[in-house]
């Protein structure tokens, strides 16, 4: 056996600051049955635009985002804020600039092929969602880090942290029962303003969050198969 297999240090010791990792041991077998059952989950997630009304409690939310910031980030500096937001006049105040800005995108700023592409998905500058969900959850992403000195130091790889993050929100919504939208009107920027958010943050992403409304329908849409969307290069 050598010092890897025995787990004793390769080449140098570890500083102080680790401690054993949690892991429970899995036979093949079952590691292979629990990716099946996550991919038929999964599988089940569509992009929801019909919202019911019904409330959510804001602890599910707390832990949705406790769930998302268990992603990796570059340095484990987590350079996101998730600001959920169920204040009626909020919402509307974030429906009323939305609808205005894509409006504007919609009517002039997007072009053919842009509005082309969007056509299966019967979506145009009208936001109903908006105010008609519990909760807007909004990601903020923070290209550097606010001391409490005052001072700012720079974050590694935020674009890819908060992306993970936000990937890891929408399973963990998936994964309790309820539905959510990625939505980003462009541009974005007044959502910091509404939101008084400080200028180290920037808005990555708005999620509609809640139950989906009776008799919801989503687009017959057919997602990519295995072979399009990856490569195997094995002995």
């Amino acid at each position: 056996m050598n010092h890897h297999e025995s787990g004793e240090p390769t080449h140098h010791q570890r500083p102080d600051g680790f401690i054993p990792l949690v892991y429970t041991p899995v036979t093949p077998e079952e590691c292979l049955r629990r990716s099946e059952q996550l991919y038929r989950r999964m599988d089940q997630r569509r992009s929801v635009r019909q919202f019911s009304d019904r409330p959510v409690a804001r602890g599910v939310i707390e832990n949705l985002i406790r769930a998302a910031s268990t992603a990796p980030s570059g340095a484990h500096k987590q350079p996101w804020t998730f600001v959920a937001v169920s204040d009626p006049k909020i919402k509307a105040a974030i429906r009323r600039v939305a609808e205005v800005e894509e409006r504007k995108n919609y009517e002039h700023r997007m072009p053919e092929e842009w509005l082309e592409a969007l056509e299966p998905f019967g979506t145009d500058w009208h936001k109903p969602f908006l105010e008609i969900a519990p909760w807007l959850v909004v990601l903020f992403q923070q290209n550097v880090e606010r001391l409490p000195s005052g001072q700012q130091r720079k974050n590694y790889y935020v674009t890819e942290s908060v992306g993970i993050a936000a990937g890891m929100f929408l399973s963990a919504v998936h994964e309790v029962g309820l539905v959510a939208l990625t939505h980003t009107p462009s541009p974005m920027g007044f959502l910091s303003e509404i939101l008084d958010r400080p200028p180290n943050e920037k808005p990555f992403l708005l999620i509609p969050v809640g139950y989906p409304a009776k008799g919801c329908e989503v687009p017959d849409l057919k997602r990519k198969n295995l072979a399009e969307v990856a490569v195997f290069l094995e002995e």
